[in-house]
């Protein structure tokens, strides 16, 4: 490995000399600069970021914690985090929580311990009130934005998020202006801020229609192809007289639709179908179907614009981005 001292040898200047041309100070020649940057670049110099780090306290490190890398949402926020992350100097250290709050604390830890300068989190939703690993990145004063919803134990941070609400009422809207009146919906985590927005949405969107809301319209899916599929065929079951169904999101519309499929059900013919999130595989299902296109790309862009703020030193206000609704072919005008 090249050093300084290697450099300064063949330039026959002296160490500091050489480090100073690198960092570009101002109180060497520019002759001198570019003689020994330009010779750096010969002999393969690369400069130790873990070094430099110790002298200005800064790692050029942000944190990345999401779910899972396969996550159809946060694959697209990640690409947008990383790009805006390279453009400004830093370099992001990806961790997943699959989704437990053990695993989520754990991995933060670790990120704290190589003294990262920010960290995203898509946090691990539970009912607690507090989360310990929260209360210490607040305490240590570690710059934090949050994808996602906030919830009690992390209401303290900064976050970037979906206007879940409206965009849910905008898909109840779309199926009551096909004609639906009787709308069934399957619900997502209890626990989890986007779900209960999500059906609050439906709520409303039955209320401005003057449409009753009956509880027995109402399934508990959570979040998963698995999860939909079961909440289907409890539908099945039920036979609740639905003549639509709105989803939490994407994959558990796809989870119900193809296991209505699979029972002889036509979409949109017998039974119209909209989930929410607009994950890749949603446009190219069996029936392409109607959802929500959230602005992933824009998500990571604002929440990269709210680190950037953040350690700067400034108090940003948190995002809320609108979200548009994408009709496709699983919804249609109730059948005659």
């Amino acid at each position: 490995m090249v050093r300084l001292k290697d450099i300064a040898a063949v330039a026959g200047v002296s160490v500091m000399t050489v480090s100073k041309a690198l960092r570009d100070k101002p109180d060497l020649s520019s002759a001198t600069k570019s003689r020994v940057q330009a010779l750096a670049q010969q002999m393969g110099y690369v400069p130790d970021a873990s070094a430099s780090g110790l002298r200005n306290r800064k790692t050029r490190l942000l944190g990345l914690v999401i779910p899972a890398p396969t996550d159809p949402v946060y694959s697209r926020v990640l690409l947008a985090l990383e790009s805006q992350a390279y453009e400004r100097g830093f370099d992001l250290l990806l961790a997943h929580s699959l989704g437990k709050t053990d695993r989520e604390d754990s991995v933060i830890r670790r990120l704290m311990s190589r003294r990262v300068d920010g960290v995203f989190i898509a946090p691990v939703y539970r009912m607690a009130s507090s989360a310990p690993i929260y209360d210490d990145l607040l305490k240590q004063g570690i710059p934090t934005v949050l994808l996602g919803h906030r919830a009690p134990f992390c209401s303290q941070f900064v976050n970037v998020e979906t206007d879940d609400l409206a965009a849910s009422s905008a898909v109840t809207q779309h199926l009551v202006s096909l004609g639906h009146r009787r709308i069934a919906f399957l619900a997502g985590p209890t626990h989890s801020p986007w779900a209960q927005e999500r059906i609050d949405g439906y709520r409303r969107g039955l209320r401005d229609a003057g449409i009753p809301l009956d509880d027995r319209l109402i399934f508990h899916a959570g979040s998963t192809v698995e999860e939909g599929a079961a909440a289907a065929m409890q539908f099945i079951q039920e036979n609740p007289g639905a003549t639509a169904i709105q989803a939490a999101n994407d994959l558990v519309a796809i989870g119900a639709a193809d296991a209505l499929l699979n029972q002889g059900v036509r979409i949109p013919q017998d039974l119209s179908v909209a989930g929410f999130g607009n994950v890749l595989v949603s446009e190219f299902f069996r029936v392409p179907l109607t959802t929500v296109r959230q602005p992933k790309l824009r998500l990571g862009s604002v929440a990269m614009e709210l680190m950037q703020k953040l350690l700067d030193g400034e108090h940003p206000e948190s995002a809320r981005l609108p979200a548009e609704l994408t009709p496709r072919a699983s919804t249609g005008p109730v059948a005659a």
